[in-house]
């Protein structure tokens, strides 16, 4: 069983991933994190939404659902951190890949990995105390109709909490800035701002929205991180993704990209 909590000190690589607004997320190891991300550090991610979320107030034990968990990464740092029972959801990263790296997280009796598209969750009414996802709530959750649906899956009074790329004003038209048309994906228009979220999940009426807000200086974390995974992954696409990334975040200078975390209590 490996230890990805122990950091090796004065080594480079920990020092270019150290953050001193992640101070949880320091302790783990710098290549762990490097070969399991899947975009923006879902670490530091989550650990700037756990206070609005009210992590440290959930009950040793309390069920999560972690949706969306990609490798499993922060349903790993879910169960290290607040002692939680996690159940790692993922579309694209089946369980059997999760499992092994879960059990040499010495985490495999609190998260238990599952197959699980986000419009069919196989679980039952209020079988959770929260329910999580970062970088991966945007592909799913802009739909009207999702939102209720999701959270009938939490306990009355539950919190979902979410982080996910965002713009800091909506955009009009049909076209993006010029600045970034050249990196521009369909995709990219399901980026919305704090405003937008907060009146979408309020509109829902499956919520009371009590957390809506952009992540200062978010973009800086987001382009560190890629310039780290440009210059140390070990996988072509990798470095290609994240150095295409990085070009076009130091070119929009956070004027238009960043973080928005959103926080709901089930009604």
């Amino acid at each position: 069983m490996s230890d990805i909590t122990s950091r090796t000190s004065n080594d480079p690589l920990s020092d270019r991933t150290g953050n001193p607004r992640y101070p949880r997320s320091n302790r783990y190891d710098a290549r762990w994190t490097i070969d399991n991300q899947m975009g923006p550090h879902a670490l530091w991610l989550l650990e700037w939404l756990a206070p609005a979320l009210g992590l440290d107030t959930l009950s040793p034990g309390s069920r999560v659902l972690d949706l969306g968990c990609g490798r499993a990464m922060t349903s790993i740092f879910l169960a290290k951190e607040y002692d939680v029972q996690v159940t790692a959801a993922d579309l694209w990263v089946k369980p059997g890949e999760n499992a092994p790296r879960i059990a040499e997280s010495g985490v495999a009796d609190r998260v238990l990995p599952v197959f699980a598209e986000a419009h069919d969750l196989p679980f039952g009414e209020s079988s959770f105390d929260a329910i999580v996802s970062v970088d991966a709530y945007q592909y799913f959750g802009t739909n009207d109709l999702y939102l209720p649906e999701l959270t009938r899956l939490l306990k009355p009074g539950g919190r979902i909490g979410v982080v996910v790329p965002a713009l800091r004003e909506e955009i009009d038209g049909v076209e993006p800035p010029e600045h970034l048309k050249p990196f521009w994906e369909p995709g990219f228009w399901c980026f919305h701002t704090a405003a937008w979220w907060r009146r979408h999940w309020t509109r829902s009426g499956a919520v009371e929205v009590e957390t809506a807000d952009w992540l200062e200086d978010g973009w800086r974390d987001w382009l560190r991180w890629c310039e780290v995974v440009a210059d140390e992954h070990t996988d072509e696409w990798h470095i290609h993704m994240a150095g295409q990334c990085a070009e076009m975040l130091r070119l929009d200078q956070g004027g238009t990209l960043g973080f928005v975390r959103v926080v709901g209590r089930r009604l």
